[in-house]
């Protein structure tokens, strides 16, 4: 006889091991373009949902605007803040077990490339955000030119490159004109793309140097697409 709950078993341990890869955090530009957005966006107070939060680093740069802080994940970290009200949850199967309507704006970091249906997981962030209240992912940019030149080079994008020793976990890239269109089928309104204006140079170590000029797409290792639930 064959064991489901066996499989189900091996899946979610698949899932807590990719995810404590990720360590739990991301660089501090994506962090700072989110603030950014909702500093511009949303006026200060109610409710964030963070999901796939990590160790709720989104926090410490956007804790003046918000009363409550709602952290969501495939595992808990150790240094997700002890106060952190947290939710653990398989975002590919499950949805989050809180209600419609629910939060002023929800987040989620660098983790739609770590799903399996972008769309259901957009859908789901609509479900959870007021009416009028903000819908926010950030992705790797697969449009920079480090992107684009790995591409050309491999025959694959920078972030989801596949390859013994190379991190495992990114699984979906999507285009700024994917997140454009999925947030238009989910009704989304004001749709807005940012850049993370932080990128490395292709073939070193190094960075864009910004003072210079080098920003927006071609030199932003990541993106942000931001836009309103469409109000009642």
């Amino acid at each position: 006889m064959i064991s489901f709950d066996g499989g189900k078993q091996v899946a979610l341990e698949s899932l807590q091991n990719r995810a404590r890869q990720s360590l739990g955090s991301s660089g501090d530009p994506i962090y700072q373009m989110v603030a950014t957005t909702v500093a511009q966006r949303h006026v200060a107070g109610g409710v964030l949902v963070d999901l796939g939060c990590g160790q709720g680093k989104l926090w410490s740069f956007v804790s003046d605007r918000f009363d409550r802080y709602v952290g969501v994940d495939a595992v808990r970290y150790p240094d997700l803040p002890p106060h952190t009200e947290f939710i653990a949850l398989d975002l590919n199967t499950t949805k989050v077990p809180l209600p419609q309507d629910f939060a002023d704006v929800v987040c989620a970091v660098e983790i739609i490339e770590h799903l399996e249906n972008p769309r259901a997981f957009v859908r789901e962030l609509v479900r959870l955000t007021k009416p009028g209240g903000l819908v926010i992912v950030t992705t790797p940019n697969q449009l920079s030119l480090l992107s684009k030149l790995t591409l050309i080079w491999k025959n694959q994008f920078n972030a989801f490159q596949q390859a013994p020793g190379l991190y495992p976990a990114h699984i979906t890239a999507l285009l700024e004109i994917d997140l454009f269109r999925i947030y238009t089928e989910c009704k989304i309104t004001e749709i807005h793309i940012q850049y993370s204006n932080h990128g490395r140079i292709p073939l070193t170590s190094w960075h864009w140097p910004k003072n210079l000029g080098f920003r927006g797409r071609a030199f932003s290792d990541n993106i942000l697409c931001v836009g309103r639930k469409m109000k009642l």
